[in-house]
């Protein structure tokens, strides 16, 4: 059960279908929450377009009494992460480093899709600097506050897409849109109690998109539910709009993978990922556990440095070079210990990046999709983290080794939270090979059917 009961898209658009609230009403209820200076929206977002959102709902809502719907996002409100570029605005990845750069000449590809699609983009949402960390924490914006047990001083959100996801869980969007490199969509996902989906990387385009690793980038949604995640992955895809039907749990094949991802769950996680488990046996999944030796592999080709490092580096090295007291200190030694990777480093990375794939994807072949925790402990507090390098570093290492599994062998993933209400946020990950979205999200609505019993 759910910690929180969030508003959906087509619930929304039902209620927008027959006139029980408008664009307009929505619009701005979400800008109230986001300028109120007792809630989360001064760290959630890095830009608030309130004019423009204005008159985006206004349109909308005209466009609506003409009889003309573009999609079940028309009128809805969304969030941005702050990588995406918008015409006219500088895109600042979180940082201040590139407050100063050109503004953008035109929108990144998936902003042109969703305003064509109606959607009405409220702002810039808040992220870990340049994406480089799964942990949330942003010593320039401020870090977003987790809704779990905030009243206790604070815990991480989850990153990168750190206000992505608290624009969801406090109302300031319906869907959050966010990049996942190594988890940055699934992990703030799972702490904060949400749905979110990392589709394979080259079903949506990343043109316009502030880069991480070009190899790894994903561009997927937050939201309310798998439904919400299905509707904005078609967008943002160009793909029709699906009919999705749930999988029957009933004969599906499940592999929990016994190599590293369930290695040192916390208490809360454990819980919750077993009791999942049982409910999904007892609906007739069937569960296997076994070994997947690849992911015990994946450190070990990746020794002399990783692709993300490599590929950050190759972005970022100028500006290291003039601005580097500007960074976040974590994420600048992050991207400069990538320094010694050389280029026939790099490619034999990609070689053996392929290799692994394919013996992955032959493993996992017989099974309808992976199950593990998304991550394997519950939020840490953030002046833990933000007080010692060392819990720092352990903690962002630990958050993201399952999700970057994924993002390594080009799959596709979704996380569902599977807490008990009153618990903390805890996220199921189902994920399978690359190019199997559609497949993998019929699953996941089964799946999110049967938690909700």
């Amino acid at each position: 059960m759910r910690v929180d009961v969030y508003p959906t898209i087509n619930a929304l658009s039902a209620d927008l279908s027959h006139g029980r609230t408008s664009s307009v009403e929505l619009t701005e209820a979400a800008l109230v929450r986001a300028q109120d200076p007792m809630g989360e929206g001064s760290r959630a977002f890095t830009r608030l377009d309130a004019e423009r959102a204005r008159a985006a709902a206004k349109a909308s809502d005209t466009l609506r009494g003409a009889g003309i719907v573009r999609s079940p996002l028309e009128g809805i409100p969304i969030s941005i992460k702050d990588l995406f570029d918008v015409t006219g605005q500088t895109t600042t990845a979180g940082s201040v480093v590139l407050r100063e750069a050109a503004e953008a000449q035109r929108n990144a590809v998936v902003v042109d899709r969703l305003i064509a699609a109606g959607a009405v983009i409220v702002g810039r949402t808040n992220m870990t600097e340049f994406a480089f960390s799964g942990l949330g924490l942003n010593p320039h914006y401020g870090t977003p506050r987790n809704p779990w047990n905030r009243e206790e001083g604070g815990r991480i959100p989850g990153g990168s897409s750190s206000g992505a996801a608290v624009s969801v869980t406090d109302g300031m969007a319906v869907v959050g849109i966010g990049s996942d490199t190594g988890g940055s969509v699934r992990i703030p996902s799972a702490l904060c109690g949400l749905t979110g989906f990392k589709p394979t990387q080259r079903r949506v385009p990343n043109d316009g998109a502030l880069p991480l690793s070009s190899s790894l980038d994903s561009v997927g949604p937050i939201a309310a539910s798998v439904s919400c995640c299905a509707i904005t992955d078609a967008i943002l895809s160009g793909e029709p709009c699906p009919d999705l039907e749930a999988r029957a749990l009933t004969g599906m094949r499940l592999l929990v993978p016994t190599t590293v991802a369930l290695d040192h769950l916390d208490d809360a996680v454990a819980s919750a990922f077993e009791r999942a488990c049982s409910k999904l046996a007892a609906a007739g999944a069937f569960i296997t556990r076994a070994a997947l030796p690849e992911f015990g592999q994946l450190a070990g080709l990746q020794t002399k440095g990783s692709i993300v490092g490599a590929e950050a580096w190759a972005w970022h090295r100028s500006l290291l070079e003039t601005q580097q007291g500007s960074y976040d200190p974590r994420v600048a030694t992050r991207i400069m210990n990538a320094r010694q990777i050389g280029a026939a480093d790099y490619i034999d990375l990609l070689t053996a990046r392929r290799k692994w794939i394919e013996s992955v994807e032959q493993r996992i072949a017989p099974y309808d999709a992976l199950l593990m925790p998304t991550v394997p402990i519950v939020a840490p507090r953030i002046d833990a983290l933000e007080k010692s390098d060392e819990a720092y570093f352990a903690a962002n290492a630990l958050i993201l080794r399952n999700p970057t599994f994924i993002n390594f062998m080009d799959g596709c993933a979704i996380s569902l939270p599977c807490h008990h209400q009153g618990e903390a946020p805890v996220g199921l990950m189902l994920a399978a090979a690359g190019g199997r979205d559609h497949e993998l999200l019929a699953l996941a609505l089964g799946v999110e059917k049967m938690l909700a019993r």
